[in-house]
């Protein structure tokens, strides 16, 4: 499990702190995640806007689909939530995230002013929530965002690996 947060942006934490929402909503994300695969032939991740304990935005990669190189599964989810509550800004709101973003979709955590982001597998060529930049916690920023990674990391990692395996 990774975990950063705006206190101690590399403090690694012993033991689960997921709760069973937490595990409940990822689920979600990794559903839409086989949806990606399955029905649009997409990169599998799959995003679930939480706020007040209701799902607000929903989202899953569709960069073939929408011929969209933005249209990554965490901008889908911001997008949908801002049509659902008709605003840009979702303080108090957690994203839970298949995959670790990338910078594109962390800055845009950022602006959106997030809480909190939980994601399943990291990224270890572009994630931009500690394993190659730390942009959601960078002190640079007015606005930091909670970072919890490694929820569903296997099964995460395990859609991904499978999906680009079936490709070769």
């Amino acid at each position: 499990m990774t975990h950063l947060s705006t206190t101690d942006p590399a403090s690694p934490v012993a033991g689960s702190s997921f709760s069973d929402a937490d595990r409940a909503w990822m689920g979600r994300a990794l559903e839409l995640a086989v949806h990606a695969r399955d029905a649009e032939g997409e990169v599998p991740v799959g995003a679930v806007l939480v706020l007040d304990g209701r799902i607000v935005g929903e989202g899953w990669n569709r960069n073939i689909t929408l011929n969209d190189s933005t249209a990554h599964a965490e901008i889908q989810a911001l997008r949908a939530a801002g049509q659902t509550l008709s605003n840009y800004r979702f303080p108090g709101a957690t994203l839970y995230v298949t995959l670790e973003p990338c910078v594109m979709c962390a800055m845009a955590m950022v602006h959106a002013r997030l809480a909190r982001v939980v994601f399943g597998a990291t990224d270890p060529k572009t994630g931009a929530a500690g394993s190659v930049f730390d942009t959601l916690v960078s002190p640079r920023h007015n606005h930091r965002v909670d970072v919890v990674g490694g929820l569903a990391s296997e099964e995460a990692g395990d859609l991904l690996r499978q999906f680009f395996r079936s490709r070769r």
